[in-house]
């Protein structure tokens, strides 16, 4: 996946693209004066299937738009992060799965082409319920340890159906 923002973004947004491509195995570019297009004809360049865009209110990444590489939108998210700006994110993307508590959530194994199980031992991505919000997205390394990197989701505002 190629994960890109809006333009002229925060640092703490540049940071939160680059975090989530280290840990999904992603590539992160900067966007620049990039349209659509080019955005999308970059992920073809790349060799990468889908294509993420973060975008920011007041600096701090706010929404998640999941597109295909045809431009079609995936799924579309209300977010706050959580994140360490001093911690090094030690992953190993090519063992990484995803377990979910949240069905409405599941798509997003199939964008990250990341296989969905129900119990993971390590390397993992864990989406579970929250009481105020619709998830929290976390990452537990390959040594049991949670990572300071979260991605509260607040709202779906859009979903692609199969």
């Amino acid at each position: 996946m190629l994960i890109s923002t809006s333009r002229k973004p925060s640092q703490k947004t540049r940071k939160f693209c680059k975090n989530l491509a280290r840990v999904t195995g992603s590539t992160s570019v900067n966007r620049g004066k990039m349209n659509m297009r080019e955005l999308l004809l970059k992920a073809l360049e790349l060799e990468e299937i889908n294509l993420a865009i973060v975008n920011e209110i007041k600096g701090n990444p706010s929404k998640i738009t999941f597109y295909s590489n045809k431009g079609e939108v995936l799924l579309a998210i209300l977010i706050s992060v959580t994140l360490d700006n001093n911690e090094k994110l030690n992953m190993a993307p090519s063992q990484l799965k995803v377990v979910s508590g949240v069905e409405s959530l599941n798509v997003l194994s199939d964008i990250l082409g990341l296989p969905l199980v129900d119990i993971a031992e390590d390397n993992f991505i864990v989406i579970s319920k929250a009481d105020d919000l619709i998830a929290k997205i976390g990452v537990i390394n390959k040594f049991g340890d949670k990572l300071n990197f979260q991605i509260n989701v607040k709202k779906i505002l859009e979903a692609a159906n199969d």
